[in-house]
């Protein structure tokens, strides 16, 4: 079988690798329709050697395809998700507007594939720290049962899209040739610096990226009083997330069961070793699938507890590469709608 499938946002960083991972993972697409804005609408797209012209997405367009996927922010995902779904469409959503919603599944398909199964014509991906974290936590989790989690994030500027990209590399190019640094994308220069804020503060302090990760992991790991204190930091990366996690859970955790069960794990590898300098690092996981798990030890302050970091490519796990995933597993499940299929 092959669907007929749509990118909406299909201009913005996400969108584009949506396109080449579609591709890439050879996906029964039997047409590709890239989508965005009405001023977006005309503009020609090459990707993976192929040519696209961007179509504005209206509510319209939905009932000519299978399967769209959302990566324009939660605006549109409010405005025209529903409007697909409607149609016949399905939707999977790369924003955060529908992820805390009860009647909406939020998957990982490495951890709660079966989720799939209750969509009501939308399914959301999470957050990219989300994702990458639990891409970590959650082989653990089998093995000790988690119970608390405090992380500190350091968020690439992919994950601001490719505005964030072309801030850093034009302030990297303004210091070398002496020139003043100018910010638009982040309250402050992004580059040789570090910025202990991403999204938006919340009443208690928190970011709305910090409630984000405890929210979505509950969600997605069914853990209900999974307790949860992180802090987001944007760093001058231009590309792939890290985490570093002090976790505790019910059982012992020992760190070579610890890293046993990561290697058991699709999608996640171990690189851990302290004697060759070996450990994960944002170069090393940019554009890679699987994401990298190191400095696996003991918590020196939790009970039962593993401190350890992980890298992965937000772009990808964070964003695209599970959304696709999302895709291939509404496909082998045949999840999509017959009388849609091409």
């Amino acid at each position: 079988m092959s669907y007929r499938v749509g990118i909406v946002g299909a201009t913005g960083a996400v969108g584009q690798e949506l396109i080449e991972m579609l591709r890439k993972r050879s996906f029964p697409a039997a047409s590709l329709r890239a989508l965005a804005s009405a001023r977006s609408a005309g503009k020609q797209l090459e990707s993976a050697g192929e040519h696209y012209c961007v179509e504005e997405a209206t509510p319209e367009v939905f009932a000519q395809l299978d399967l769209a996927i959302f990566s324009a922010g939660a605006g549109v995902s409010r405005r025209l998700a529903r409007e697909a779904a409607d149609r016949g469409c399905i939707v999977v959503d790369n924003s955060s507007a529908f992820r805390m919603d009860d009647q909406v599944p939020l998957v990982i398909p490495e951890i709660n594939p079966e989720a799939v199964a209750g969509h009501h014509g939308i399914i959301a991906n999470p957050n990219c720290s989300t994702a990458i974290a639990l891409m970590a936590l959650f082989p653990l989790h089998r093995a000790f049962g988690l119970r608390r989690v405090f992380a500190s994030t350091y968020q690439a500027v992919s994950g601001s899209g490719w505005q964030g990209i072309v801030e850093l590399e034009e302030q990297v190019r303004a210091w070398v040739e002496s020139r003043p640094l100018t910010a638009s994308v982040y309250p402050y220069q992004i580059a040789f610096n570090v910025l202990p804020h991403v999204d938006r503060f919340l009443e208690d302090g928190y970011t709305n990226e910090e409630a984000k990760m405890l929210h979505e992991s509950r969600k997605i790991t069914g853990i209900s009083d999974l307790r949860v204190s992180c802090t987001c930091v944007r760093v001058p990366v231009l590309r792939a997330h890290s985490v570093s996690i002090d976790a505790e859970f019910e059982r012992p955790a020992d760190p070579d069961a610890a890293r046993e069960a990561i290697e058991k794990f699709p999608g996640v590898e171990v690189c851990d070793d302290p004697a060759s300098n070996r450990y994960p690092m944002p170069r090393d996981y940019s554009e890679r699938e699987p994401c990298g798990v190191g400095r696996i030890r003991r918590s020196a302050a939790l009970d039962n507890g593993l401190a350890l970091w992980v890298s992965g490519d937000q772009l990808w796990k964070g964003a695209a590469l599970n959304a696709v995933q999302i895709a291939e597993l509404l496909h082998t499940r045949g999840l999509i709608p017959q009388h849609h299929r091409a």
